[in-house]
């Protein structure tokens, strides 16, 4: 069955250039000028598998079209289209659900092949869909683990923003698995079967990593013996990783913007530009807004490499996350056929309380050095690491009286999380124990709740 398109457009130019150029393409087109009536279409039950609005439309407009499709029709993927595109209009309309857009006046190959990406985004979503449904209601997408609806938000970034060539900035703390993020894009990507560089931006000083990125040619400084490809020649084609972003020069950042917005490439010393189509997606541990606002990132360049912006929440914020996790590091670590130990359940409530300050790194060490020391079938409090143990013990401690008889005070941090235990244990008490209606008396997850449970 050919796919079936609904184009709205205010002007009949548009319009009618738009409905020829896909009909041509074999694609059943509903066209109109009247956004009102486009409205009432998409409220119907009239069935499409892609949707094309114009942004400036009167009564209703483009953006409004886009806010009840992704209510009433989420599967059906929408494209913008603006002559008036912007950095911020192209990030909301992102936002809202669109697919991708298109700035007026258009190339036909570009809107062409734009439209064919969204059919087919539309048609693996719809795959997935189905494939989820029959694994249930755990969302997993390769091998992050996204039990927390933090992650579950990140995954359906992955998911809307992988067939698209859109620069990303993925945000977050050290350790929290951005490079996992960016690789999860590029295998989602058109770009999968190219190569997949990653760059460490602080790991170089200024003229290494100029020299590792764009390349050099012979005698351009001492020590280049020889002519030498650089880092975005080599992922031509595909997809680069600008990790730590952040911690380049500002000198460097100039000549990456240059090859951001030119598309080509110059060697260290050389006068000739080498052409280049490859995927950006950035990675920073810091706020974007700190490093602008203290002059150490260009803001130009920061709207190049975060048309849109991932964040990845620290583990701290995500504790549905953390044993999940540490089942996922659990069965990596054992080899085929092994026995999986079980954790008891104190083992459980400490990671939970634990506020993880290396992230997913810090965990997947910890289950390491766990499993070395277990000499079992489950894991105990005795083999991880002391300064879990030890976080989380200063974490519970009270107010103490010293010596001298002084008071020495605990974090307002750890005194309430003891008045949350009390309360906790006094609902669980009403329930006689039971778990599952105590989670959902207080509304929070059954992980949650393992975490805010007070110990024996």
């Amino acid at each position: 069955m050919m796919p079936r398109i609904l184009v709205v457009d205010n002007e009949a130019g548009i319009l009618s250039v738009l409905s020829t150029l896909l009909k041509a393409e074999g694609y059943e087109v509903v066209p109109t000028r009247e956004s009102d009536k486009a409205l009432e279409i998409v409220k119907s039950d009239e069935k499409f598998d892609l949707m094309i609005f114009d942004v400036r439309m009167t009564p209703v407009s483009g953006m409004q079209l886009l806010k009840v499709s992704r209510e009433l029709r989420p599967s059906t993927a929408v494209i913008i289209l603006t002559a008036y595109a912007t950095v911020e209009s192209a990030i909301e309309a992102l936002r809202l659900g669109a697919f991708d857009y298109v700035k007026k006046p258009f190339e036909v190959d570009e809107l062409l092949i734009t439209v064919q990406h969204a059919l087919d985004y539309a048609h693996t979503l719809e795959e997935n869909r189905d494939l989820k449904e029959q694994l249930g209601s755990r969302y997993k997408f390769e091998n992050i683990v996204a039990e927390s609806v933090a992650m579950k938000n990140v995954c359906q970034m992955i998911e809307r923003v992988a067939p698209t060539d859109t620069s990303i900035l993925i945000i977050g703390e050290s350790g929290t698995g951005k490079e996992l993020v960016a690789r999860a894009i590029h295998g989602h990507s058109r770009r999968k079967d190219r190569r997949f560089v990653a760059v460490n931006c602080a790991a170089l000083p200024e003229a290494l990593l100029e020299s590792e990125m764009f390349g050099h040619v012979k005698g351009s400084f001492t020590g280049a013996m020889a002519n030498k490809e650089g880092l975005f020649e080599v992922a031509n084609g595909g997809t680069i990783f600008l990790d730590e972003i952040s911690g380049m020069s500002m000198n460097t950042q100039t000549k990456l913007l240059r090859v951001l917005q030119e598309r080509e490439v110059r060697r260290v010393g050389a006068n000739d530009d080498i052409k280049i189509d490859v995927r950006v997606i950035a990675a920073t541990n810091m706020r974007p807004e700190t490093i602008i606002k203290n002059q150490t990132f260009r803001e130009d360049l920061y709207y190049r490499v975060s048309v849109i912006p991932i964040e990845i929440k620290p583990l701290r914020e995500r504790v549905d996350d953390i044993i999940p996790l540490v089942t996922h590091v659990l069965r990596r670590e054992i080899p085929k056929g092994g026995t999986i130990p079980t954790l008891e359940a104190e083992v459980a409530d400490l990671l939970l309380r634990y506020e993880w300050p290396g992230n997913v790194r810090e965990l997947e060490n910890a289950v390491k050095h766990a499993l070395a020391f277990s000499d079992g079938n489950k894991i105990t409090r005795a083999v991880l690491p002391q300064k879990i143990l030890g976080a989380v013990s200063m974490a519970a401690r009270p107010v103490v009286t010293s010596a001298d008889g002084s008071l020495k005070y605990r974090s307002l941090r750890g005194f309430l999380r003891e008045r949350e235990r009390e309360y906790v244990g006094q609902v669980l008490a009403h329930f006689g124990g039971d778990k599952g209606k105590t989670a959902e008396a207080l509304q929070i997850s059954l992980a949650s709740l393992y975490r805010k449970i007070p110990e024996d």
